[in-house]
Order: structure tokens, then C-alpha cells, then sequence
């Protein structure tokens, strides 16, 4: 493969606001990189934290505008703030329809909505981990109006941090996250209060495949109430098409299942043009762009897998 020169643009500060698990990490791991990151959280602990992790605690904020609060605070959380008219804003909200939506209205082209798939059931500036995004997908929406400059400025920050980057539209990333994230959060308190219902004996019982199956439904019970709240029609959608599993026979459930968790596949090496159609069509391969270039982006798609019997 012929080799293209990396971007030669300086990279831009990132300003994170909200210092908690998912920003306080990122705010990390920019700064291990070398990174100019300021933060602002409300809560002084985590100014502190992120402070002492080497982040320029501010309120003026340019560059990348990272938006690391929870969902109702979203709207809100640059109030207050002094934001550069020209920067680029995204966030790491778990649903991202009604967000793009809303600061998509506000702040036109530049705003980028992004997720990324990882962090875990604790939550606040004590379970920071800058090591936190290796290797984790970061979803980035590329909507009809995103500008595109501004879109691979924000890959340009998951890629720092060690994640990849899928490209997806809103839409598509609120189907695919009820499925993968959203159900299994519903299904994760289904299950632990059907076992508390069968009793103690049950709980006292309990091992491996029970705290699998629960583990994520330790989070914040306001944090996984307004993600499922906020994501509801592609949620109960996820949830119907579990139903519908569980009525087939028991044998063919589990071999199916079984068929997806174990299947293997590989990946194709691709080299992308800078171009919203081709880069979406990435995502909706089920591959990720690893690797920015001056007028590409590197990536994979996967293999054509095997298809389970449905």
C-alpha cells in the first residue's frame, strides 16, 4: 500500500467539560499524549482530581469542547462558560438522537455527536483510568450538515486516546446501542430482582454467570433510567425481538446464541476517501477507522461472517 504523510496541521487544545469517570479519563489520557487539555467540572473534587492528573482547570474553552455530563445535564452544561465562537463541540452522551438534535441546533455544523463504547458500572472522579478508551469503539455521528473538518478533528481526539472510530448517523447509533447497551441494562435489573424474588437461597447461590449477567446494572440508577428513557422506541424495539428469541425452542436458542458469541471473522484492511457516504458505509460494514492520513482515513471491515440459523 502506497504510504500517505500523516495531517501536518498542529493539533488543537481539547477543553473537557464534566470530570467524572468518562471525561476525567479522556482529560488523562490527552494529557499523557502530550495534549493542551483544560477542564471544568461544578464539582470541586473532580476540578482537584483532574488538576493533579496534570489538566488546566478553566472556564474558557476552545478547541474541541468535549461535553462529558450525564444526559438532563447536557443542554446546560456550558452555561455559565466561555466557549471560542469557532470551536468544534462534541459529546460522549449514551444517546445521541435528541442530543444532535438539540446542540445541533445550536451549534450548526460544529457540533459532532460522539459515544464511546466503554467505562464501567462505577461512576465520579474516583474511577477515572486513562486507559480507559484503548482499544474501545467510539461511535461519531457524520449527520447530512456535520462539517466534515470538524468530524475528523474529533477522530483525531478518540484516535489519541487509543479507541477507534465507527461512523454512524444518530439514528443508526440509538437502533444499535438499544440492542447491544440499552436492553442488556433492562435485562441485567430483570434479572437480579427475579433472583431476589426466588430467594435467598438463590442470591446466596449465586457466582460467575449471575454477576456477568448483572454487573452493569450497578450504575447510577438515574444514569441508566435516562439512558433507556431517552433511547425508549428503539429500547422496547430491542426488547421485542428478545421476546421473540425466548419463545423458540430452548435447543435452537442456545445454539444460536451460542453461534454469534463464538463465531470468528477477519478483517480487511480498507483505505477511505474523506468523503461522509464512504465513511458511513464503515460503520455499517461493522468496521472502524483506526488511522487518520492527509486525504484518507485507514481502517477494516470485517470478513463476511457465517450467519447463524435464526
Amino acid at each position: 500500500m502506497t504510504s500517505f504523510p500523516v495531517p501536518t496541521m498542529p493539533a488543537p487544545p481539547v477543553a473537557v467539560v464534566g470530570l467524572g469517570q468518562l471525561g476525567g479519563s479522556l482529560a488523562a489520557a490527552l494529557v499523557a499524549t502530550g495534549r493542551e487539555v483544560r477542564g471544568w467540572d461544578v464539582d470541586p473534587a473532580a476540578r482537584d482530581a483532574a488538576a493533579a492528573r496534570g489538566v488546566t482547570i478553566a472556564q474558557e474553552l476552545t478547541g474541541v469542547v468535549v461535553l462529558a455530563v450525564p444526559l438532563p445535564a447536557m443542554t446546560g452544561a456550558l452555561d455559565g462558560l466561555s466557549i471560542d465562537p469557532d470551536a468544534t463541540v462534541t459529546d460522549l452522551g449514551s444517546v445521541k438522537r435528541e442530543i444532535v438534535a438539540t446542540l445541533g441546533a445550536a451549534f450548526g455544523g460544529r457540533f459532532v455527536g460522539g459515544h464511546p463504547m466503554c467505562g464501567t458500572e462505577r461512576s465520579g472522579h474516583t474511577a477515572v483510568d486513562p486507559a480507559l478508551f484503548t482499544g474501545a469503539r467510539w461511535a461519531l455521528c457524520l449527520e447530512a450538515e456535520t462539517e466534515l473538518s470538524r468530524w475528523l478533528r474529533v477522530a483525531e481526539v478518540a484516535l489519541a486516546v487509543g479507541a477507534e472510530v465507527v461512523p454512524v448517523t444518530a439514528v443508526e447509533h440509538d437502533d444499535a446501542v438499544a440492542a447491544i447497551s440499552h436492553a442488556p441494562h433492562l435485562l441485567a435489573a430483570a434479572l437480579a430482582a427475579a433472583a431476589a424474588d426466588a430467594g435467598p437461597l438463590a442470591l446466596a447461590l449465586a457466582a460467575g454467570s449471575f454477576r456477568g449477567g448483572t454487573r452493569v446494572i450497578g450504575s447510577d440508577p438515574a444514569f441508566v433510567t435516562a439512558m433507556v428513557e431517552g433511547n425508549a422506541v428503539p429500547t422496547a424495539e430491542a426488547l421485542a425481538r428478545i421476546e421473540a428469541q425466548l419463545d423458540r425452542p430452548w435447543p435452537d436458542l442456545v445454539a444460536a446464541g451460542h453461534a454469534v458469541v463464538t463465531r470468528t471473522t477477519g478483517r480487511r484492511d480498507v483505505r477511505v476517501p474523506l468523503e461522509r457516504a464512504a465513511l458511513l458505509a464503515v460503520g455499517r460494514a461493522g468496521g472502524a477507522v483506526s488511522r487518520r492520513l492527509a486525504a484518507f482515513v485507514e481502517g477494516w471491515v470485517p470478513d463476511v461472517p457465517d450467519v447463524p440459523d435464526r
